[in-house]
Formats: C-alpha cells, sequence, structure tokens
C-alpha cells in the first residue's frame, strides 16, 4: 500500500496546479448554478485565490525532477513549470484590470472568469504536454474559451462578429496543426507521445515517405504560426483585437501566447521535423516577416486597440529569437523577456482600459493632452510603452539587450539586425503617443478629455486596476535591474530540464 502511495504522490504532483484551478473553477460553476443571489466578491476571491495557491504551488517545484505522468502525456519539469508561473502571472494581472471593466459595462461577472480560468487550465496543460493528443485536447480547451471571451458581452455587436471571425480562423489553424500530427501519427507507426514518435521515425526511416514528413512540417509550423500571430500567418489579429473587450485583449495577446511558445519550443526541440536547420530557417523568416509588418503598418494605425494588436505581433518576432537559439541561454533570454513583457503589455492595456472606460474611445488622437488632466495615468502609460518599445534604462531595454546579444552570439546576425532596425521604427510610432499625451495642439482640451472624470485618490477601496497600473508601472521601470539574477536563476533551472527539450 505505501509503495503504491508513493508512486501516486510524483503523478498526482504533475497536475497538482492544474487541479488546483480547476477545483476553483468548479467552486464558482457550484456557486453559479445553486445561489440565486451571487456574492460578486466571493467570486473573485476564489478565482484569485486558486490561481495564488497554484502559484505557490509552482515555485515550490521549481527545482524538483522531472515527473511524466504513467501515460507519459504530461512532463512536470522545471521548463515547463517556468511557463507554467508565466501563464498564471498573466492571467491573475488579466482578472485585476477586469474588474472594473465589468463594473462599468455592467456585463456578467460568472462567464468571463469562468471562460478565463478554463484558458489558463487548458494553457497550463500545453505548457507540459508530451502527446499529440494531449497537445490537441488543451489546444482546443483554451482556443474554445478565447472564442467565448470575444463575445461575453452578448450585446456589443463588435464583439459578436470578432468572435464569429476567431472561430473559423482559429478552427482553421487547429486543424491544419491536427493534420500535420496526423502524419506524425502515421510515418511513426502509430505513436502518439512525442518521444516515441521520434524513436518510430527513426526506426522506420527506411521506409517513410520525406514527403509526408514534409507535409508534416509545414503543418505543424503553420498552425503554430496562427497561434502566434505570425506574418503572414496574422490577418486574424487586428480585426479580432479591435472588436473584443479589452480585457480579452489582454488576455488574448499575453496569456495564450505564453501557452502557444512553450508549446512551440517543446515540439519543435523534441521532434525537429525534418532537421534543425530548416525550422529554424522558417521561423527565422516568420520572425524577420514580423517584426517588420508589425512595426511598419502599427504606424499607421489610428486606434489604440489597433495599435496594440500589431505590437504583439512584433513582440511575437522577437520572442522567436531566443527560441531558434536552441540552446538554454536563448531559452533564458526569451522566457525572462516574457516575465518582462507581461509588465509591459499588460500595464499598457490597464491603461487603455481606464481611459477607456472614462472616455468610451480608443482613438490615439484622443489622448491629447491626458497629462494635464490625470497625469499620475499619462506617466504610467508613458512608461509602459516606451519600455516596450526598448527605451533605456527601461526594464524592456535591458530584456531585448539580453535576447539580441543571444542570437548575435548563436549566429544569426541578419535576425538581430533586423530587430535592432524594427526596435528603432517601434520607438517612432510610440513617442508619437507619448507627445499626444503630453502636448496638445490646441490651447483647449479635447471633449474626451474635458469629460474625463479621476478620482481624487489614486487609490480607492476597490479600484484594482489602479493598483494594477502602478505594479506594472513599478516593473516596467525596476525589472531591468535585477536581470542578472534573474537569469541566472532560469538559466539554471532550464539547464536541469535539458534532457526533456532534447
Amino acid at each position: 500500500m505505501k509503495l503504491e502511495f508513493d508512486l501516486f504522490v510524483p503523478y498526482g504532483n504533475t497536475i497538482l496546479p492544474e487541479c488546483i484551478s480547476l477545483l476553483g473553477l468548479l467552486i464558482i460553476f457550484s456557486i453559479d448554478l445553486t445561489s440565486d443571489r451571487r456574492n460578486i466578491t466571493s467570486l473573485y476571491s476564489i478565482a484569485l485565490g486558486s490561481l495564488l495557491i497554484t502559484t505557490i504551488i509552482l515555485l515550490f517545484g521549481l527545482e524538483t525532477e522531472s515527473v511524466i505522468t504513467p501515460s507519459s502525456s504530461l512532463e512536470a519539469d522545471g521548463f515547463s513549470k517556468i511557463f507554467q508561473l508565466l501563464v498564471v502571472l498573466s492571467s491573475t494581472i488579466c482578472i485585476f484590470i477586469s474588474i472594473e471593466y465589468i463594473e462599468c459595462t455592467k456585463s456578467s461577472t460568472t462567464e468571463p472568469l469562468v471562460f478565463l480560468l478554463t484558458g489558463t487550465i487548458g494553457g497550463m496543460f500545453l505548457c507540459g504536454a508530451n502527446d499529440l493528443v494531449t497537445i490537441s485536447v488543451s489546444l482546443e480547451c483554451s482556443s474554445l474559451c478565447s472564442y467565448s471571451l470575444c463575445s461575453y458581452t452578448g450585446k456589443d455587436i463588435r464583439s459578436n462578429e470578432a468572435a464569429i471571425k476567431y472561430l473559423p480562423m482559429g478552427g482553421l489553424s487547429s486543424s491544419i496543426l491536427a493534420y500535420g500530427f496526423s502524419w506524425l501519427y502515421g510515418s511513426s507507426g502509430g505513436e502518439t507521445n512525442m518521444q516515441k514518435v521520434v524513436n518510430g521515425l527513426l526506426l522506420y526511416k527506411e521506409i517513410i515517405n520525406p514527403t509526408g514528413l514534409s507535409i508534416a512540417f509545414i503543418c505543424i509550423i503553420i498552425g503554430l504560426a496562427f497561434k502566434l500571430s505570425l506574418v503572414p500567418f496574422h490577418q486574424w489579429t487586428p480585426d479580432i483585437y479591435e472588436g473584443s473587450p479589452t480585457p480579452v485583449v489582454a488576455f488574448l495577446s499575453v496569456t495564450s501566447k505564453i501557452a502557444i511558445i512553450a508549446l512551440t519550443t517543446r515540439i519543435l526541440n523534441t521532434l525537429s521535423i525534418p532537421s534543425t536547420n530548416e525550422w529554424k530557417l522558417v521561423l527565422e523568416i516568420l520572425a524577420i516577416s514580423s517584426m517588420l509588418m508589425g512595426n511598419l503598418v502599427a504606424i499607421t494605425q489610428t486606434s489604440m486597440k489597433r495599435m496594440l494588436a500589431y505590437s504583439p505581433i512584433s513582440q511575437m518576432g522577437y520572442i522567436i529569437i531566443g527560441l531558434i537559439t536552441g540552446n538554454s541561454d536563448g531559452y533564458t533570454s526569451m522566457i525572462v523577456y516574457i516575465f518582462f513583457y507581461i509588465f509591459m503589455s499588460l500595464g499598457t492595456f490597464a491603461c487603455v482600459i481606464s481611459f477607456g472606460l472614462r472616455t468610451g474611445t480608443d482613438n490615439i488622437r484622443d489622448y491629447e493632452g491626458l497629462y494635464v488632466r490625470d497625469p499620475l495615468l499619462g506617466i504610467c502609460l508613458i512608461l509602459c510603452i516606451l519600455s516596450l518599445g526598448g527605451i533605456p534604462p527601461l526594464t524592456g531595454f535591458f530584456g531585448k539587450l539580453y535576447l539580441f546579444r543571444c542570437g548575435w552570439q548563436a549566429g544569426f546576425y541578419l535576425l538581430v539586425v533586423i530587430a535592432l532596425t524594427t526596435s528603432i521604427i517601434s520607438i517612432y510610432y510610440y513617442l508619437k503617443i507619448v507627445k499626444s499625451i503630453m502636448y496638445s495642439k490646441k490651447k483647449q482640451l479635447n471633449p474626451y478629455i474635458e469629460t474625463y472624470i479621476i478620482s481624487s485618490t489614486f487609490f480607492t477601496q476597490k479600484n484594482f486596476i489602479k493598483y494594477i497600473i502602478s505594479l506594472c508601472t513599478i516593473g516596467s521601470i525596476f525589472l531591468g535591474l535585477v536581470i542578472n539574477p534573474l537569469r541566472y536563476y532560469v538559466q539554471e533551472i532550464i539547464e536541469l530540464s535539458t534532457r526533456s527539450l532534447n
């Protein structure tokens, strides 16, 4: 009996973080179904409490040995737990910034919390997925919740339109990815575990049709590129982001992307089909295209939400630099930059949400003179977007510097040069926003700023979004100062997980 318990404990720890979040989800479900008078505060407390406990469990398990479930469908190593931490952190911030939005728009509380938690659980499973079936199911769990989140308000025509557009595009990308998996399944002799797929391909390499492997490789890359909004598979992103509620856009542009990056890293480094150099070349082309297109098109945007849709496209291009290096230093730079990106991006979204709720507009020109009316919000927004642009000495500068250095040392000179060039381009359109916030061409403020209402004190009892804005702004300014101890710690964990990545 003791032997059975000892065997169960490590396997139970593999999915314990997901189970805690799932428990919180079930409690919210139960309250919603059984109680006529729901306490909104308790719903938020349960969701945030479950994510907090999940975070603590993941932190204590970072340096433990890799554990694989008996079915080999999930692997709990340091690499997957780091990405799970990032997913949980960004989801927690997304819940905080959505509280005021839900209250002001008088939309339902339960549905967005349920969809967000379910999407988070799906993303956490994706980070440790080690089986083609598990990947497909987890991906659909996360994707279906994303579609539902886009239209949870129900009455907004634009959000319903965004969901209708998102559903077929997301389904198409998932179908392409599943088609690529089917070729791997058949070519490996009916295996679904990724390591067994590799062994099967090596065993049957003399009779495998090379065309089939090429098709599998192309379909997998295309499917993942769709999910990451890499050019030229990004067309769905701007329209869907512009029509969706702003807290949902924050979740889609940060949380869901983190899980897909973890999945992409694990798939490409485990399977390496058809060869390492080929998939690195394809990803390099996609990264260059995304950085160029994302930053150049962002210059022409007049909507803040639409501009923030093109910004993640270029940011994914930067993050790919760390992925294609294929070594622990590159993975570390990628993870550190994603950690910084959470604060920079979600801080920007929090400021946009706060401004939008008080003015009802997301047009960039309507931010003109914001500093005069609300200096604190204006400064926070400026610092977050300048950090995204990589202006020294803000956090984004140190993150990009470390990322580009790893790419240069790995020999991707053209990629790094283009990344530096596009970063300079991004500074241009970010500075346009800064100029609009700080300076008004007219002596009188625009009507939106004139009617802008600010609270007498920055911190009020239930004004959680102001706390998040402050937290993210501080992170956007000072996190770069701790980049060395942070990267040493992350690299140590990554090196312990090298076996699971190769």
